[in-house]
């Protein structure tokens, strides 16, 4: 017959031993400001164990706090308003102001700027783990908001977040630049006044660009740019493109060797030229699965779409949509508009799992898009 405290304490001997090979997440909250136990974030950092909370003061200063992230499943919040970051002419690595090296990171409510480096690559943030969310954060001059490098595991998720003057004016340097993963996901976001690069850059492989504000207003280059195609969704946005332009195409799909299997579908976006000449989207000839291009305004001149065999229906091609106050960037409709009601019904092509739910609000906000009568063409719903 067994005996019943030898079984009782193996069990405990065997819960002992896998606790020692088996790190456990923390779930800890650390503190960082004036007062408390950790003055810097990146002393925090250094200390801190996986599944972490580290919670930054917007009251401390933080200028040249530059550090590599290694633990995971960390929560980065800022508290008491936005922390702000500055780079204060330091960099970790030679990277960025924060290289996450650990998996699973969220950022919220984080001001990063001022980075630059020897190689004119400076980030805010360079990503080299597995999955990152951003929310609500704030990228500004830097030589590039976010970048992040290759790793088809990966997943990014950024949303409610601004990205302004990032960019050495190189042209290969932007506001923010996804490399070679698995998944992207932005929504509403603004990007804006990059120096010299894009406003968004993505190789991912999936590309889920939903209800942000790209808008050009003192010149870059490709608003959008997904050099290496994909399967992607663009939903929603609100593109212009100033006079001042480096480029004179807002949206390029495949421009740098497209995927076998890329596609692209376009879906109630909002497309303002304000130069003179140029496109609106254009895609590499070797993309051989017809764009899906339904329910957007074209507002300006310029090619609509470069790809001869591209579906377009119920779009608006003209100098006059009806906006509101076209001077000022507001892009809803005012009535009258000949976009009114004017959209295809998405269920009939079977991509009602697309049609836009949500409205972007300025600045990095959105509201649900409710209806009346039928779609409006467009990223708003009058």
């Amino acid at each position: 017959m067994s005996d019943p405290f030898f079984l009782k304490s193996g069990y405990s001997l065997v819960l002992f031993l896998l606790a020692a090979v088996i790190p456990l997440s923390s779930n800890r909250t650390l503190q960082v400001g004036p007062g408390a136990k950790y003055l810097t974030p990146c002393q925090a950092f250094k200390d801190a164990q996986d599944g972490d909370t580290i919670e930054i003061n917007a009251a401390g200063v933080y200028a040249g706090d530059v550090c590599r992230i290694s633990a995971s499943n960390l929560v980065i919040r800022g508290v008491n308003g936005r922390p702000r970051i500055d780079a204060a002419g330091r960099s970790s690595e030679r990277k960025a102001i924060w290289v996450i090296g650990g998996n699973n990171t969220v950022v919220e409510n984080i001001e990063l700027s001022g980075c630059l480096v020897e190689d004119l690559n400076g980030a805010g943030i360079r990503q080299e783990g597995t999955n990152l969310t951003v929310r609500a954060c704030y990228f500004h001059d830097n030589e590039n908001g976010i970048m992040c490098g290759k790793n088809p595991a990966s997943e990014i998720l950024i949303e409610n977040t601004e990205f302004a003057r990032n960019g050495h004016g190189d042209g290969y340097s932007h506001n923010l630049y996804i490399g070679n993963i698995k998944k992207f996901t932005m929504q509403f976001c603004y990007s804006h006044q990059s120096v010299g690069g894009q406003l968004v850059k993505s190789r991912a492989a999936e590309n889920h660009i939903f209800y942000n504000r790209l808008t050009d207003e003192k010149g870059s280059n490709y608003k959008l740019d997904l050099p290496n195609g994909g399967l992607a969704y663009v939903v929603g946005n609100i593109f212009q493109q100033s006079p001042s332009t480096t480029n004179s195409n807002i949206f390029a799909f495949g421009a740098e060797g497209p995927t076998p299997d890329s596609r692209l579908i376009v879906i109630n976006n909002t497309f303002v030229n304000d130069r003179i000449a140029g496109g609106f989207i254009k895609i590499n000839q070797h993309v051989t699965k017809p764009a899906l291009i339904i329910n957007n305004i074209f507002a300006g001149t310029g090619e609509v779409c470069s790809q001869p065999y591209a579906l377009l229906l119920a779009n608006f091609v003209g100098p006059d949509p009806g906006f509101m106050d076209r001077a000022h960037f507001d892009y809803r409709l005012r009535y009258g508009s000949p976009c009114i009601n004017g959209g295809a019904d998405l269920a009939k092509f079977g991509m009602e799992g697309v049609a836009p739910k949500y409205e972007y609000v300025h600045p990095c906000k959105s509201k649900a898009r409710s209806f009346v009568g039928p779609i409006d063409i467009g990223a708003f719903e009058k």
